[in-house]
This record gives structure tokens, C-alpha cells and sequence, in this order.
């Protein structure tokens, strides 16, 4: 920029370098960040004896470096959204950064929000998949210390999300402030005889719309589940799916105020056909309109109450989404578009991944049916997929719903069980009955797709010195994979695990016991406790007072199925090194859509835009080319990068095609009861039942006596409260707390 305001560069250079300056600047930036990989594969592959300590260190000091360039980027770019609203932008910055290169004839209106919002989330994306696979491989935990604080509309949050939440709030309201002020030093009559107020009015309306577009820009983060954003922050998609709930809440509010603005500013002005405009040369008010009854609808029936009592009424609505971006951005135009563009390309990128991965059925081999009604499913996999725990796994079932995903726990250990994967599915709603009434049947194949798994991409519970696991009924579930981790761990030299781990788990029913059968992996010999492992087991059965007897006592049962040729082990959806691969599908495509929408707009928009009679380019048409080369960014590089991926885990499959669960299978499609099982003998010694009364949860918490005690929560929403409380400041300071919950 400051070649620009010297005279003789214009001189110095031709009209054809600045028009191309902007892709020189993401071509350039793109080297910088390809180099960071090659340094770090010449370090790998190059062959001279590094030291594994050296290496490490050398890693670290460039992920330090890494980390440190991310640090300044999203604060860059945090502070472009300060600065945006305030009167410095629009008149010095806005105008200096559209006269020069980045707004030329290969971009138009659109390279300065491109350069300005879109670039440096991308690069941050990018870089952070670098970070995070350096992470991985040194295995260093991010830490999980929180002081939660119960708030009854917001449930369970940190101090931390505190904080953010209220300076993404002063964001809110400092924007629209600025806008206000800005646009009321230039107010703008639309009609003749208007008056001032009624032009204030239209001001503040249209700036509501304006802060709305703020929370479109974050919101789409949170529910791209491979990304590599939440990660640098140390949470999940599965935590962090209540902050789209609240972007959501708020940018619907915002935007229904604007909406409502404009239909009452229309209404005092004598303008109410401007409903029904289309405009050729500025916003659609027709699409704004559309939009905003699409989210109304997705809005109602996301409600709490709607969403628990009528899931599949809130699960097909919400994928209205389509339709909803569509019209909002034919709404808000391709100037906005640019600037909201980040998250919505990372959630395609993500989204098209998922549709690549469920594809290929996956290898079904048994389902276990507990007494309880859970179901235990066992899937085949690739040996080297690998996950943490409490990562969780989407299925598809076509023959119970072809649209519906259902996100289960992944109860399996990669270390332990290199060759299988298993889940657990409790019979609450619909869906697991049908599944449940589909396994007990004489069927010896089910067809099942999947999606995942995602989890955190560390252990940072071994780091505690004490850990307590607190579940309530199908709760239990993340921690099976916790304990069979912590059981791996224990098996190394010089492992560093908790001291002790203390498990409550508060059943119903005494059938619910048989929950404990999935602590231990089952392939038909016994997993003893290590001895190392100090495991204490306190079950707690709420509605019964008796413990019953022998005879009662009902055993499960095991169903093997016989897999199609055509069904697959689950594999990573991009291989052994996913963050490098997808942080090259995040380069590549978004590269290759600034390059196509260079081409398309200085070879075919900006001609008919030069000549056109009325004086320019349809304004909506600009958006749908936005659209459709972002789309064929993403799915030609996505596609290619699959493909390539496919083809190594054709060869891995075939080693564990024919995979057998236990010692001797019976027959597909047959049933065969554990009269004994091999797992609940082996933690029977751990375990200690308690029959008609709940646990003293506090004052179980308050006697840990360790320095560094990790508390983690998972069941109904009043048991994780009572936790949280607990362990909320002002209470002991040893207790740090973590949440775990899939309740939407």
C-alpha cells in the first residue's frame, strides 16, 4: 500500500502487475506457509540421525514460531472487525485500500474484503492444521483447568466463555453504535417529504442488519467438526455447539428487528412496494424477505423444549439451511459475501469431506444387546486410524431414516483394539428402538454409514493426579474409553496416569450394571486390571432396594452379522497425516477459487459489466458466481486429495477384511448368551453397589485429598449443574471441572 502513494510507481510498473498484485500476495503467502511443511518433511525424511530429543526440540521451537504467527493473525483480524463500524474505515481506509490494486478489474468490488476478512482466517486455518499435526505428534496436552460457573439460561460455562461472551457483546454494541453515529452524520432522504426521524429510523434498521452479519461470520465455526480452529483452542465441535446456538439466537433477533424496521419504515413512507423489488443494481428485498421466513422456522423449531420433545421435526428443518444462505446471500450481496466467507468455505470443506467418508458402508461385524437395552455395536477398522477419548462417531441407518445422523461415543480404545471400533446406542428414543427391533431380528447384514470419529486431539485427563468420572446412566459411556485408555497407558514404561481414578455411576435399574461389561474390552479372554491401575467403582442404584438374585439376573447376547464385499473398515477420512492433508485442501481450494473468480470476472463480468446499457453487472448474479466457484474450489480439490487417500486404504482394508470378534463365532444372523461375562469379573473386585440411595456427590468431592484432582461430568443436565456447582469458585481449589455433554 505505501508503493501507492509515491508518484512515480505508476510509472514503474504496468497496469497488468497491479491488476494481478492481490493474487501475487496470496501466491506469495501460500510459499511462506509451503515452506514451513518442506523444512519440516526435509527434517523427517532427509535420512541423517537426529536425535529423537533434538528433533522434538526443533519441532517445538517451530511450532512455537507457528503459534506465534497465528497469535498475530487473529488478533489482525479481530481488530479489522473493530475497526470496520468506525468512521477512520469508512472514510480513510475504505476509500485508500478501493482506489488501488486490491478493487482492479480481476476482482472489482470484492479484493479488499477478500485481502481484508477472508485471507487471514484462511491462512489461519491452514497454518493451524501445521500447528496442530507438530502437536499431535509431540503429544503435548492442551490444558482443561476450568472454574465453571452454572448460569441457568447459558447451563455450564467458564470463566474464559465469560469473558468472551462479553466482549462479543461490546462488539455488538459497539458496532452498531459506530454505525449509528457515522450513518447519522450522513442521513440519506429516500423519499421526498421524508422526515428526519423517519430517516434515522431506516439508519438504525438497516445498521441491525449490519451487527447480524458480525454473528454470520462466526457462525458456521462451531459446527465444522474437522476443523482446525477449535483445536487451537482446545475444544470440540461437540462443546462448542452451544455457541451456535447463542450466534443463532442473537443474529435471528437482530435480523428479525431489521426485517420488522424496514416493514414499518415502508409502512410510514408510502413505500410498501418495495416489498416485492428485486433490484438489479442493489440488495433484494424479496430474497431478505425469504430468508428471513426460512429462519423463522429453522428458529422455532431449534427451541429446546421442540428440539427434545420433536427431534426429527427441528432435524428436517434445520437442513432448510440450504435454502436459507442462498437468500441471504442474494440478500446481503457479494461485498458481504467476502466478508462472512471464511467460516461458510471451512463448513464446506468440512461438510463435502463427511459426504466422501459416509460413502462406503462400513464393516458391521456383531452387536452386543445388554440386559438394559443398550446395544453395543463392533465396527472393523483400519489399523492405523486413531482416536481419543470420548470422540464420538455418526451413523447412518438407510433402513430406519436415510437423512438422519446420530452422534454415539466411541467406547473402543485405538491402542487396545487396533482392528475394531465400537460404540454404544441406549434405547431412549425412536431411532435406537428401531435399531434395536432391527438387530433382533433374523437380518445377518446391516447397512450402516458413518462419519468420523471426532474428539480432542489430546489425553489431558492423564495430566491429573486423582480423576473422578461422574456419570449418570448412558453417561457412562466416554468414560469406558477414558478407563481402557488410562489402561494402555498404565502398560508403558514409566506411564504418567492418575494415581487413583474413582468412578460414580448412578444406574436406575440393577440391569443398568451391565454397563460395567464395557470397561474391559471383550474379545472372548479376560483384560485383568493392571495392578498399577488404582481403580475404585462406586454404582449406585437409585429405584431399587434389593440386590437381586441369580435368576434374575438376565445375560447378553452377541449377534455376529455377515458383512457385503462392498463394505469397508472405517479409515481417517484423510489418512495418517489428516491436518497436513486438510490444511493443503484449505490452501488449495480457496486459491483456486480467488483464481477462478479473477478469470470470471475480468474475462466474462467485467466486459458485459463495461458495456452493459443500465450501467452494470446484476447484482445478485455476482453472488451466485461467488457461490459456484467457491463450491468447485472445494469440490475438485477435495475430490482429488479423496481419491488419492482412497487408494491406500483399499490395500489396509483387505488386511482386516476378515476380522472375527471373539474365539469361536457362531454362525451370521445367530444369537449366542454370555452366561459369565469375562469383563464385569475382572472389575467385580473394583466395585462396590449401593442400592435406593444417590451419591453424596459433594462430599465424595470435597474428601479429595490430592492436589490436582480432574472432576469430569456426563449425564443429565441436573447432575452436571450439582457437579459444576460443586466445583465453582469459592469451592475447593483442587477440583477442576469438564463437562462432557451431548444433550443439543
Amino acid at each position: 500500500m505505501k508503493y501507492s502513494m509515491l508518484p512515480e510507481y505508476k510509472n514503474q510498473y504496468s497496469m497488468l502487475h497491479r491488476r494481478l498484485f492481490f493474487p501475487c500476495t496470496i501466491s506469495r503467502m501460500t510459499w511462506t506457509w509451503g515452506c514451513i511443511i518442506k523444512t519440516w518433511y526435509r527434517m523427517k525424511c532427509r535420512g541423517s540421525p537426529i536425535p529423537l530429543l533434538e528433533e522434538n526440540k526443533q519441532m517445538r521451537n517451530l511450532n512455537a514460531v507457528v503459534g506465534a504467527v497465528l497469535l498475530v493473525a487473529l488478533v489482525g483480524w479481530l481488530m479489522i472487525w473493530v475497526m470496520l463500524p468506525t468512521k477512520a474505515y469508512k472514510n480513510s481506509w475504505d476509500p485508500n485500500l478501493s482506489s488501488t490494486h486490491f478493487n482492479s478489474v480481476y476482482f472489482q468490488g470484492q479484493g479488499t474484503n477478500l485481502l481484508l476478512f477472508s485471507f487471514p482466517v484462511m491462512f489461519i486455518a491452514a497454518l493451524g492444521c501445521v500447528y496442530l499435526h507438530f502437536h499431535t505428534r509431540l503429544q503435548e496436552p492442551f490444558s482443561s483447568s476450568k472454574r465453571p460457573y452454572v448460569i441457568s439460561p447459558l447451563g455450564i460455562v467458564t470463566g474464559v466463555e465469560l469473558a468472551f461472551m462479553a466482549m462479543f457483546i461490546a462488539l455488538l454494541i459497539w458496532s452498531l453504535a459506530n454505525y449509528v453515529y457515522v450513518s447519522f452524520g450522513h442521513l440519506h432522504m429516500h423519499k421526498q417529504g421524508e422526515k428526519i426521524w423517519q430517516a434515522k429510523f431506516r439508519s438504525v434498521s438497516l445498521r441491525l442488519g449490519y451487527v447480524g452479519n458480525i454473528c454470520w461470520a462466526f457462525l458456521f465455526f462451531p459446527v465444522t467438526r474437522g476443523s482446525s480452529l477449535l483445536p487451537l483452542l482446545g475444544l470440540t465441535s461437540e462443546s462448542t455447539i452451544k455457541y451456535h446456538i447463542w450466534l443463532g439466537h442473537v443474529s435471528n433477533v437482530l435480523f428479525a428487528l431489521h426485517t420488522i424496521g424496514f416493514v414499518v419504515y415502508w409502512g410510514m413512507t408510502n413505500q410498501m412496494s418495495e416489498m416485492l423489488e428485486w433490484s438489479r443494481t442493489y440488495v433484494s428485498n424479496v430474497a431478505g424477505e425469504i430468508a428471513m421466513v426460512i429462519a423463522v422456522v429453522m428458529w422455532v423449531t431449534s427451541f429446546g423444549r421442540v428440539r427434545r420433545k420433536m427431534f426429527e421435526v427441528f432435524f428436517y428443518t434445520h437442513h432448510l439451511y440450504v435454502l436459507y444462505i442462498l437468500f441471504y446471500l442474494l440478500h446481503v450481496g457479494a461485498d458481504y459475501l467476502c466478508m462472512i466467507l471464511p467460516g461458510m468455505f471451512l463448513f464446506m470443506i468440512d461438510r463435502y469431506l463427511r459426504f466422501l467418508q459416509s460413502q462406503r458402508n462400513a464393516r458391521l461385524i456383531s452387536a452386543r444387546l445388554l440386559p438394559c437395552g443398550s446395544v453395543e455395536l463392533n465396527f472393523s477398522k483400519c489399523p492405523g486410524l486413531k482416536y481419543n477419548p470420548t470422540s464420538i462417531l455418526f451413523i447412518n441407518i438407510p433402513t430406519i431414516s436415510k437423512l438422519q445422523w446420530h452422534p454415539f461415543t466411541v467406547t473402543s480404545n485405538s491402542n487396545l483394539e487396533p482392528n475394531n471400533l465400537s460404540l454404544v446406542v441406549k434405547s431412549l428414543g425412536s431411532w435406537s428402538r428401531k435399531l434395536s427391533q432391527q438387530i433382533s431380528s433374523s437380518v445377518d447384514r446391516l447397512q450402516v454409514s458413518v462419519e468420523g470419529p471426532y474428539g480432542p486431539i489430546s489425553s489431558h485427563f492423564l495430566r491429573h493426579e486423582e480423576l473422578v468420572l461422574i456419570s449418570g446412566g448412558s453417561g457412562i459411556t466416554p468414560f469406558i474409553s477414558i478407563i481402557r485408555e488410562i489402561i494402555f497407558q498404565s502398560s508403558n514404561p514409566n506411564p504418567q496416569i492418575p494415581s487413583r481414578i474413582l468412578l460414580i455411576c448412578a444406574f436406575k435399574n440393577s440391569t443398568d450394571l451391565a454397563m460395567l461389561d464395557l470397561l474391559l474390552p471383550f474379545d472372548g479372554t479376560p483384560h485383568p486390571i493392571p495392578e498399577l491401575l488404582n481403580l475404585q467403582i462406586e454404582a449406585y442404584i437409585t429405584r431399587e432396594k434389593d440386590q437381586p438374585t441369580d435368576s434374575e439376573k438376565q445375560p447378553a447376547q452377541t449377534k455376529r452379522f455377515n458383512p457385503a464385499q462392498s463394505d469397508g473398515p472405517i479409515s481417517a477420512n484423510l489418512g495418517p497425516n489428516a491436518w497436513l492433508w486438510l490444511g493443503a485442501i484449505i490452501l488449495s481450494s480457496f486459491a483456486l477459487f480467488v483464481v477462478l473468480l479473477g478469470v470470471v470476472t475480468r474475462f466474462y463480468i467485467y466486459p458485459i459489466d463495461r458495456n452493459a446499457h443500465d450501467g452494470s453487472y446484476h447484482y445478485s448474479y455476482f453472488v451466485l458466481w461467488d457461490g459456484f466457484l467457491a463450491c468447485a474450489g472445494v469440490l475438485a480439490v477435495s475430490s482429488a486429495v479423496f481419491l488419492v487417500k482412497k487408494r491406500r486404504d483399499l490395500a489396509e482394508g483387505n488386511r482386516v477384511k476378515g476380522l472375527e470378534v471373539g474365539v469361536s463365532p457362531p454362525p451370521p444372523g445367530s444369537f449366542v448368551g454370555e452366561v459369565e461375562s469375562v469383563p464385569v469379573q475382572c472389575v467385580a473386585g473394583a466395585t462396590n453397589v449401593h442400592f435406593g440411595r444417590r451419591p453424596d456427590l459433594k462430599r465424595i468431592l470435597l474428601d479429595c485429598g490430592a492436589s490436582d484432582v480432574g472432576v469430569m461430568a456426563c449425564g443429565s443436565r441436573s447432575l452436571r449443574h450439582e457437579v459444576a456447582q460443586i466445583c465453582s469458585p469459592g469451592s475447593a481449589q483442587n477440583l477442576h471441572f469438564e463437562s462432557i455433554s451431548f444433550n443439543w
